[in-house]
């Protein structure tokens, strides 16, 4: 069983999702809506209380843990993230499972997806933080071995945006399921494995010490 957690940086807060935001996401949907090409984002009231129900359902049976963001400086909800496709490893006998003790049974590998924020919060530290605070969790929390990220494989702005991470692209996965325009997709996989977090963390660090010192100026 996942325990629900808040996740607090300096530019945002991730809060766990609950029904009551659903006002505050139909808000952040509406800015833009352009910019959603390849990106399922619920588009109205029923559409995203629908949304929020399955993200639940998933938290309940231990697949998913869903945020929304809260950006800091305007206390307002500007977007949401989850962990998704969560498994834990069956480990043979005796040998250590590395489980923490956050969680009875914490995921061993993971995804970072579902991400979405409002138009005006894209191309900002936002998205850096979020991230930094997700793999943080995952890799020093749960000790998960392996977090993936993957897009549809045309989206060229989220690959840039998942490579300029730190993460290691791993290949296109062909037909791989239905895109938000009703096609059928092929889908980019990009993977972060323990071995590889000091570095990216040290990279996201500084992009984000580096897009906070341009605030401050």
């Amino acid at each position: 069983m996942l325990m629900p957690v808040t996740l607090r940086g300096h530019l945002v807060c991730l809060e766990p999702l609950t029904i009551d935001h659903v006002n505050d996401l139909c808000v952040a949907a509406l800015e833009d809506r352009s910019t959603y090409t390849y990106t399922y984002v619920p588009n109205g009231q029923e559409d995203t209380i629908r949304y929020i129900e399955i993200a639940l359902a998933d938290f309940s049976k231990g697949r998913a843990l869903p945020f929304v963001v809260r950006h800091l400086d305007t206390g307002g909800i500007v977007g949401t993230t989850r962990f998704l496709d969560l498994e834990v490893f069956s480990w043979p006998p005796g040998v250590a499972s590395g489980l923490s003790p956050t969680d009875l049974t914490p995921p061993t590998v993971a995804e970072i997806g579902s991400t979405w924020y409002a138009a005006s919060f894209q191309r900002t530290g936002v998205n850096t933080e979020c991230k930094l605070l997700m793999l943080a969790h995952a890799f020093d929390s749960w000790n998960t071995i392996r977090v993936t990220l993957k897009t549809d494989a045309r989206n060229i702005r989220s690959r840039s945006a998942i490579q300029r991470l730190g993460a290691t692209f791993e290949g296109i996965r062909r037909a791989h399921l239905p895109a938000s325009d009703g096609s059928i997709r092929d889908t980019a996989y990009f993977s972060i494995i323990a071995e590889e977090w000091p570095a990216v963390r040290t990279n996201l660090q500084d992009r984000l010490q580096k897009g906070l010192k341009n605030i401050t100026e």
